[in-house]
């Protein structure tokens, strides 16, 4: 295989769907109140696709450095711990998509800033510099904090409410505070994805490191598990509610229901490996039903 074939699997592609949910979803949002600029919309995806994939790359490098990445491994085998690249390709890949980000993240200030005060522009750099570091030092470095038990909390505020509210506010320059539900419902989603992750991956993470199933146990996970895909099915009912639309358009998105109540009996009839098909099941429902919530109130304006 080549190397640049091993990079693009360094990449893993099939994550990089839940990191558009929250981005696409504010953009929508935003459409819907008013405010779209293409060229906004295009690097915010850019952006969020660089950073994602910069996350997933110091990922695998710090499982590997910390021993999670065995062949024992219920998920997919990583190119690192199978010797295909070394330590250094990934260091090399690292720096190129901090650059990448830093790039693109710059640009998309440029853009937004006919629509964002100066303050602003510099509290958006802040966080901007903020994800960049958060996506290095998930599993990397001495006192990892993905390793510690807080990548649940980490994923509802970047996969979440920092992905929905940030791209709506590159867009708009303001923020409608009722957002906050369809982004909660977002990252609780997302917090599912990486709640299956890690209950498929109890067995070899129990060795050095500490995530929600491990301090449940697994059916307590499963518990919590339900709990989040509820929770975000909610949330966005919530804000139907508190915009008082009774259109059945605005509902649209209900279809997906089946699929995830599909979803939550599979994951607890399933463990080990057998829950790996749910990740990407859940990760193209979150995205699907994203686009279905923010399509529903397109249709109505």
């Amino acid at each position: 295989m080549s190397k640049i074939n091993l990079y693009f699997q360094t990449f893993r592609l099939r994550t990089l769907p839940l990191s558009m949910s929250s981005i696409v979803l504010g953009i929508m949002m935003a459409a819907v109140n008013g405010f779209f600029n293409l060229g906004v919309c295009i690097l915010t995806v850019i952006t969020t696709l660089f950073l994602q994939i910069l996350c997933n790359i110091a990922n695998e490098l710090g499982d590997a450095q910390k021993g999670t990445d065995t062949a024992d491994r219920q998920g997919p085998a990583y190119v690192l711990t199978s010797g295909a690249l070394t330590e250094k390709d990934f260091y090399h890949l690292i720096y190129t998509f901090v650059a990448l980000s830093c790039i693109s993240g710059l640009i998309l200030l440029w853009l937004a800033s006919v629509n964002i005060s100066g303050i602003y522009i510099w509290l958006m750099l802040a966080l901007g510099t903020f994800a960049i570091v958060a996506a290095i030092f998930y599993t990397m470095g001495k006192r990892p904090y993905g390793y510690r038990g807080f990548g649940d909390i980490s994923v509802f505020i970047f996969f979440g409410l920092l992905g929905t509210l940030g791209s709506y506010f590159l867009q708009a320059g303001n923020v409608e505070l009722e957002i906050i539900l369809p982004a909660s419902a977002c990252g609780l989603l997302s917090v599912g994805v990486l709640n299956v992750n890690n209950i498929r991956d109890m067995e070899t993470d129990s060795k050095n490191r500490i995530t929600i199933p491990i301090l449940l146990g697994e059916t307590k996970a499963k518990i919590y598990h339900t709990i989040l895909i509820v929770g975000g099915q909610l949330c966005f009912v919530t804000y139907n509610i508190v915009k008082c639309e009774t259109s059945l358009k605005a509902y649209m998105y209900l279809f997906m229901l089946p699929i995830f109540i599909f979803h939550i009996i599979s994951v607890w009839k399933l463990s080990g490996k057998a829950l790996d098909k749910q990740l990407p099941l859940l990760v193209i429902s979150t995205l699907i039903e994203c686009l279905a919530f923010g399509g529903s109130w397109m249709l109505l304006h």
